[in-house]
């Protein structure tokens, strides 16, 4: 088949139906900005995972003069309990570092966090208790930690603060999943519409079609037109989505990025390897729903 007649065909298959065409190259550019997104928050939740749990760490609370754990029943911790303990601590392979904070600038940080609030006026620093902040070479090692001081004499609690995020990024996981089906659910809806659309195409050239068969052409010449016509509007529409992510990209930095300066967001690395992926998913939708509605609709 000559490129110049197949570009002929394509080009009238495109203009005998552009509302169609152009209903289609919206419906896969909303779809696959949707996919995007998804993928772009799946991206987000990696990118705040790596940044918080390289920074959290394991608080080791010592027996303090409101204790109430078993393991303090003898009383506030002892100056040879507190240097035992934060030898052992030092002596663990999985602790990187281990920094004291005593009871005052445990006081410190509590007026500072809660210096708007009435509860401060009520707090003292000896009711405060001292602890050690261990940061760890693997923060899913914190078991080790767990195992080998709770309940020891002198140790109040040992917590986690992974723990406290495990619920936020939890609910994350939830929010980027749902990002997620509603991206392939506008996918499919595309690829109804990508079908719908080349059997109107097929019905409305059948004429042409006929004329096509008593000449001999072959399934492939006749075909590849229309199939064509729905990788040209996938195609389109991928464009568009990638220039919409980019653009949510660049508010990102520019917006959101300066305000929230306590987190990580994700690069423009994973901004083109979501494009990648959305790129191939709208070819493989577009040539799989077209395969199918010409062999069904198009007999040759």
């Amino acid at each position: 088949m000559r490129a110049r007649f197949l570009i002929s065909e394509v080009g009238i298959g495109l203009r005998r139906n552009f509302t169609m065409t152009f209903a289609v190259i919206i419906t896969v550019a909303i779809s696959l900005s949707l996919l995007g997104i998804g993928l772009l928050s799946n991206a987000q939740v990696g990118a705040m995972k790596d940044y918080w749990y390289n920074k959290i760490e394991v608080s080791v609370y010592l027996c303090g003069p409101l204790s109430e754990s078993p393991s303090c029943s003898a009383g506030v911790v002892t100056p040879d309990q507190r240097l035992s303990i934060q030898k052992d601590l030092q002596a663990l392979p999985v602790v990187a570092n281990v920094y004291y904070e005593s009871q005052t600038e445990a006081f410190a940080r509590f007026e500072e966090r809660f210096k708007n609030s009435a509860i401060a006026q009520n707090v003292t620093a000896d009711q405060l208790p001292e602890s050690f902040r261990v940061k760890l070479t693997d923060p899913t090692q914190f078991p080790v930690v767990v195992s080998a001081f709770s309940g020891r004499p002198g140790v109040d609690v040992v917590q986690d603060q992974r723990a406290i995020l495990e619920k936020f990024f939890r609910l994350l996981g939830v929010l980027r999943n749902a990002a997620l089906l509603v991206g392939l659910a506008s996918v499919l809806t595309a690829a109804l519409l990508i079908s719908n659309t080349l059997r109107i195409a097929a019905f409305n050239r059948r004429r042409e079609t006929g004329v096509m068969k008593l000449v001999g052409a072959t399934s492939m010449s006749i075909q590849l037109p229309f199939l064509l016509e729905g990788v040209i509007s996938a195609l389109v529409g991928w464009a568009i989505a990638t220039g919409l992510l980019a653009g949510l990209k660049s508010v990102i930095d520019s917006k959101v990025a300066p305000l929230l300066t306590f987190t990580k967001f994700f690069g423009w690395g994973e901004v083109w390897v979501s494009s990648a992926y959305l790129l191939v998913t709208g070819l493989v939708v577009s040539i799989a729903a077209s395969v199918f509605t010409l062999r069904r609709y198009l007999k040759v």
